[in-house]
């Protein structure tokens, strides 16, 4: 199966806009690495800054420049920018209402060896509470492609984020998306897996265990956090017995939450929110912190048949 990861298509991609579109701009944290930006800043010299370790000059930048008429594309690491940068961006871009694209990579727990100061698993529900700005995590690379495309041509702030190792490729070349609107990789009407990232390439998979069991799950791609779309969550609610979101972020504030805030107030159903816990995480690598947290298809699956049977976790 082929596997590209989301950062190198963000970087892809935005190089070929720049090639026809010289208002766009990437401004880079000393990150030019861990963004895979180098061919970037070789190709558009004039549309690259180096703004060194400075995530809020550098939304700073990024803010006195749209309001020249450039796109401005920030890039570093999600653990920085939806942190160190926040009151930046709270004040320059979102109550501004200025162009400027976050764009947050090796999110999550990409960087789980490093530990605790380089996840970012607070981002969505930091982002979502400024007004103003969309919210995105792309699942794979198609995606991702068709996000950057999307960011480039929009004149709202935006923040979106990425993981950093090769991904699953979960959509093909000819996939049409919408910006606003989830999609459904696999329909189904027992019951629904609502995810985001690259926690959907494990949904998927959960699926197809349980559908040797003749459970049928319909699994959503929420890419988009804000807005959410609100009336994929009212279907499946409605023509699903149950829903169980999973998302690389706390149980706090993120997708989890979004979807039982809808569904509590429009069409209450049985959910269950997996997430990261609200504790001190462990050190390890992406897929060793899956496995321990039940990310994993079988854990996912399992979280499933559990909600179906009791409404909660045997």
């Amino acid at each position: 199966m082929n596997k590209v990861s989301c950062r190198k298509a963000f970087t892809k991609t935005l190089e070929q806009c720049a090639q026809s579109n010289d208002a766009v701009m990437l401004i880079c944290t000393d990150s030019r690495g861990s963004v895979t930006a180098a061919d970037f800043f070789n190709l558009f010299p004039n549309q690259a800054i180096e703004a060194g370790i400075a995530e809020q000059n550098a939304i700073g930048i990024a803010a006195g420049l749209a309001t020249t008429n450039k796109t401005v594309f920030v890039a570093g690491p999600a653990c920085f920018l939806a942190a160190r940068g926040y009151e930046h961006i709270k004040v320059d871009v979102a109550y501004n209402q200025t162009n400027v694209k976050i764009i947050g990579v090796s999110g999550g727990v990409s960087y789980g060896p490093l530990g605790g100061t380089h996840t970012t698993l607070h981002d969505v529900a930091s982002m979502r509470a400024l007004p103003n700005i969309e919210v995105f995590i792309p699942s794979d690379a198609v995606q991702t492609q068709f996000l950057t495309q999307y960011l480039v041509q929009s004149n709202k702030p935006a923040y979106l984020r990425t993981g950093r190792g090769d991904v699953a490729s979960i959509y093909n070349s000819e996939t049409s998306f919408t910006p606003h609107q989830a999609k459904i990789v696999s329909d189904g009407q027992d019951a629904t897996i609502i995810a985001c990232g690259e926690m959907v390439y494990p949904a998927l998979e959960a699926a197809k265990l349980l559908k040797k069991e003749n459970l049928s799950i319909r699994v959503l791609d929420m890419f988009c956090l804000k807005p959410i779309d609100t009336e994929s969550i009212l279907r499946a609610a409605k023509e699903t017995r149950a829903i169980l979101t999973i998302e690389e972020h706390s149980i706090h504030g993120g997708l989890g939450e979004m979807v039982c805030a809808v569904t509590a107030q429009h069409h209450p159903t049985k959910i269950k929110v997996l997430g990261f816990p609200d504790e001190e995480y462990k050190v390890g690598s992406s897929g060793a912190l899956f496995e321990y947290y039940g990310f994993t298809p079988e854990h996912i699956a399992q979280s499933m048949r559990n909600l179906l049977m009791t409404g909660c976790d045997a």
